[in-house]
């Protein structure tokens, strides 16, 4: 099984781990690709104005662009723990026992735009970058798209991708019939699903939690479904629309 989480824009400073080795991350020969926005990020960090635009930044973000020039030199946090906001609270990966964060190493991938999917416990530094930056004459979508594609092809087993749209564009999980996208929805007063936003994010940490806990390698969309049912959670198919699962809540 492999769970695939959006990154956050808000990440901890800090760190303990040594300086970024791009080698060392999961699928180690999308090392190029890495290396490749890693410049192009430092040159553009040279220029505070590129950078506001480019990163959509407003004027009480100015850190994030230090941030950036330092990116191959600052000390690098374990993913899990280096994002935060809304999915990574409810995540809450530092009150994981050592257990639940081996698995999560194994079977849990954050798809940073900076560094594509990297594995939990993988050492990343502090930068700003997201899937919607514009980096001189570089697409995102075009750099990434076809390198992760082709690195998430031959993973087996039970693929879940909890990333949002503007990620899963950067590198589509494999089209088959144990690989699925999920979405968040709430059944309305009136009878009608409808999305989630902040309350997607939410659910998304929280269900990738109990996975985490629960600590089982499911193999095939049904035995997630029957754990999850359960467990609590209420995982549906949508009708007409097949490679994509509902975690209603």
């Amino acid at each position: 099984m492999l769970i695939l989480l959006p990154p956050s824009e808000t990440k901890r400073d800090g760190g303990t781990g040594a300086p970024l080795d791009v080698t060392s991350l999961a699928f180690p020969r999308l090392a190029p690709q890495r290396r490749a926005l890693i410049r192009a990020l430092k040159s553009l960090a040279r220029d505070t104005e590129a950078s506001v635009a480019a990163l959509k930044l407003g004027r009480t973000q100015l850190g994030e662009v230090a941030r950036n020039r330092t990116i191959t030199t600052s000390a690098t946090m374990s993913v899990i723990d280096r994002y935060t906001g809304v999915v990574y609270d409810a995540l809450d990966a530092p009150s994981l026992s050592e257990a639940e964060r081996a698995f999560a190493h194994e079977h849990l991938l954050v798809h940073s735009a900076l560094l594509g999917p990297v594995a939990a416990l993988d050492g990343v530094p502090a930068y700003r970058m997201s899937h919607d930056s514009r980096l001189p004459e570089l697409s995102l979508k075009k750099h990434w798209g076809d390198a992760i594609a082709r690195a998430l092809k031959p993973v087996g087993g039970l693929i879940l991708d909890l990333r949002s749209e503007g990620y899963a564009a950067l590198g589509p999980a494999p089209v088959r019939p144990d690989s699925v996208y999920l979405r968040v929805l709430t059944d309305g007063d009136d009878g009608r699903r409808r999305a989630l936003n902040h309350f997607n994010k939410h659910a998304k940490g929280a269900f990738t939690r109990a996975l985490m806990q629960a600590g089982r390698d499911f193999a095939t969309v049904d035995e997630l479904r029957e754990w999850a049912s359960g467990a609590g959670w209420r995982l549906e198919l949508i009708e007409g629309k097949p490679g994509e699962l509902a975690l209603i809540v």
